[in-house]
This record gives structure tokens, C-alpha cells and sequence, in this order.
């Protein structure tokens, strides 16, 4: 098997987990403006967010081993806060933060990393940590 047939070439999606799937649509889609695009009242809201979906499930939903001709998709769920990041250019963090604030969602941290990349920090109604950071954070490392 040759190098290209393993390649991965980014995140497809990610998951966080919420209990109130109607606040965190209003976070996610209402207040950053994300396109829902899948619902199921009892056990997530799905958003894209340019090339990823974000996945928002009920825990003790997804937890859950599928059934009869449910697609069959391994239980899984996370326990407290998890942590989503958001590509977001460096001039518009500022706009970001404002709004954010606006709507009263407190900035927890707002400073620059080592490289000079910029991050602003908040939680989501679930509490999750939802990162706004400049792309060229991840652009030297590794």
C-alpha cells in the first residue's frame, strides 16, 4: 500500500456534547451564524462550518448502540467540557470578540501565542471551550 493510500487530508468533522440542543443552536448557528443542516430533536443539531461539520450531540444519546435499521454507528459521548477551535483570519477577531460580548458571552482569555498567532476564548451554553484563533497558529508546528 503506497503513502498517497494513507494520507488524510483534515478534520471531516468534529463533536461536542450539549444537554439544551436548542441553546447550542442558538450559539452555534444563531450567534456564529453556522448553517444547521441536520436535526434530531432528542439527539444532536449538525452545522457546516466551510469544509468540516460540526456535530452537537446529547451525550446520553449518542450513547445509545443503534437498532434495527438505524445506521450503525458506534455509541460514543464524552463527559464534561470539550474544546472546538474555529480558523478565523487574524483582522476579524476583533469584530468577533465584540459581538461575542455583545451578546454576553464573556471572553475568557484573548491573548497571542509564542509564533504571534492571536486566540479568544469563550464557552458555549453547554460550557465547552470554543476557540477563535488565526490560522497560522497550527501553520509551523510539527
Amino acid at each position: 500500500m503506497g503513502q498517497a493510500a494513507l494520507s488524510i487530508d483534515g478534520v471531516l468533522e468534529a463533536a461536542v456534547y450539549a444537554d439544551d440542543l436548542d441553546a447550542a443552536a442558538g450559539f452555534y448557528g444563531g450567534l456564529l451564524g453556522l448553517k444547521e443542516i441536520l436535526r434530531h430533536p432528542l439527539r444532536h443539531v449538525f452545522f457546516r462550518c466551510g469544509g468540516t461539520i460540526v456535530l452537537v450531540f446529547r451525550a446520553e444519546r449518542s450513547r445509545i448502540a443503534p437498532s434495527g435499521n438505524a445506521l450503525p454507528v458506534p455509541p460514543h459521548g464524552a463527559e464534561g467540557p470539550g474544546h472546538i477551535c474555529f480558523s478565523v483570519p487574524g483582522p476579524s477577531l476583533d469584530a468577533w470578540a465584540e459581538r461575542l460580548s455583545r451578546a454576553g458571552v464573556a471572553i475568557e482569555a484573548d491573548f497571542r501565542w509564542p509564533n504571534g498567532a492571536r486566540s479568544i476564548y469563550v464557552r458555549d451554553p453547554a460550557g465547552n471551550s470554543v476557540e477563535f484563533a488565526e490560522p497560522k497558529l497550527w501553520r509551523q508546528a510539527g
